[in-house]
């Protein structure tokens, strides 16, 4: 693997030192994501006892795949943790996630946990959020209605910069397991997390942002220099 990867997988690891026998699992969707689900198939196989409710159909078929116990969150209700990645990672724990399309899904199993960690390389650790575009989860009725309410409400947020249509690698529209749409807003700096979240989220068409504010527990960071472990305030 990579070095990038190896970090990864090295975040993923130490994740698993949290899950106990008998736990309900959020299982994330990404490249760090992905490491965690083949560690924690390994465990099951070693006789670990989970059930896991994954954050999209990639994830469902990974889960399926390596023989990892899933339901759906309607089966399930509270979740005892989840463990995803995030494309950025800022003061106390704010994040960016959603440059894979499930932010949607991610949320709402992030909310049913008791607690949430995160697991990057440390390369996702930023002074100030915003470098990453910020995914933004749209209807597909009018879009281009709401990517100019988008832009007034980001610029009264305090921000600025350019919002785009995600596509897909044949060129189409990116369409989210839920059947949506993404804009993505490249800003270049987010100095209020939580001004634009709120500005954001009140956008008529808007189903959901990719800031994830005050809900990860942990943040797990690898690198050359080793495994760190961030505490958050939830």
């Amino acid at each position: 693997m990579a070095p990038a990867e190896d970090f990864k997988r090295l975040a993923a690891a130490r994740a698993l030192e949290y899950v106990k026998d008998g736990m309900r699992l959020g299982l994330g969707t990404g490249s760090t994501a992905r490491h965690f689900v083949d560690l924690l198939a390994e465990k099951v196989h070693g006789g670990l006892n989970v059930v896991g409710v994954p954050t999209s159909e990639q994830t469902l078929a990974q889960a399926v795949e390596l023989g990892v116990p899933i339901a759906t969150l309607d089966e399930l209700g509270e979740l005892d943790l989840c463990v995803d990645g995030a494309d950025e990672i800022g003061p106390g724990l704010a994040l960016v996630k959603g440059g894979g399309g499930a932010l949607l899904r991610e949320k709402i199993v992030a909310r049913a946990a008791k607690e949430m960690i995160v697991i990057a390389d440390d390369t996702k650790k930023v002074d100030v959020l915003g470098c990453f575009p910020l995914p933004i989860e749209v209807v597909d009725f009018g879009v281009k209605s709401i990517a100019h309410n988008l832009k007034q409400a980001i610029a009264a947020a305090g921000c600025a910069g350019e919002l785009t249509m995600r596509r897909d690698a044949d060129g189409h529209p990116f369409v989210t397991d839920q059947q949506h749409l993404i804009l993505d807003a490249h800003l270049g700096a987010i100095p209020d997390p939580a001004r634009l979240a709120t500005a954001v989220a009140e956008v008529p068409g808007v189903v959901e942002h990719g800031l994830f504010i005050g809900m990860a527990r942990r943040a797990i960071l690898a690198g050359p220099s080793g495994v760190v472990v961030l505490e958050g305030d939830k």
